[in-house]
């Protein structure tokens, strides 16, 4: 009897000192949520809860032996981006193509709010600019013109008063 207890204790304590990760761990969730469900649910890992996903499952299952056998988050992660892709991640990667294809949409949609606001403010200062039209007053004018235009005003004048 004594023997299987140092057994037992010999063969638990190298588990206890490795982590002896659950289910409910924090190292667990950080590793299982890094992750997309590939069962199409939308949600990470640790989060999907469909009936019938058994991808789930024994993707947890794996993770979870994983980190008792002593590997870091890092190294399931590489893994798994090894076997799947980039797709499988629920964040981007945060270098090379994965983040200018996460980042140029949000450039350009911006890009494109500020042409549009450029061009409907153009659009406005020109419509205001044909309604309200004021003469031009060089000072340059012609004097016979000038000398003409006041004839016609006191012939007029002068018919009327």
């Amino acid at each position: 009897m004594l023997m299987i207890l140092a057994v037992l204790l010999i063969v638990s304590v190298p588990a206890m000192a490795q982590g002896g990760y659950d289910r409910n761990s924090p190292e667990f969730r950080e590793s299982t949520s890094q992750f997309m469900c590939l069962c199409g649910c939308g949600q990470d890992h640790f989060e999907c809860n469909m009936d019938g996903c058994g991808l789930n499952e024994q993707f947890k299952t794996e993770i979870l032996e994983m980190l008792n056998e002593g590997y870091e988050k890092g190294e399931i992660k590489d893994h798994y981006v090894t076997m799947y892709g980039e797709v499988i991640l629920t964040a981007p990667e945060k270098s090379g193509f994965s983040l200018t294809a996460w980042v140029t949409p949000f450039i350009l949609l911006a890009g494109a709010g500020g042409g549009v606001t450029f061009l409907i403010r153009k659009w406005v200062r020109k419509s205001k600019g044909v309604n309200h039209v004021t003469p031009k007053d060089d000072g340059d004018g012609d004097e016979a013109e000038k000398d003409i235009l006041n004839s016609l005003i006191e012939e007029e004048r002068k018919k009327h008063f």
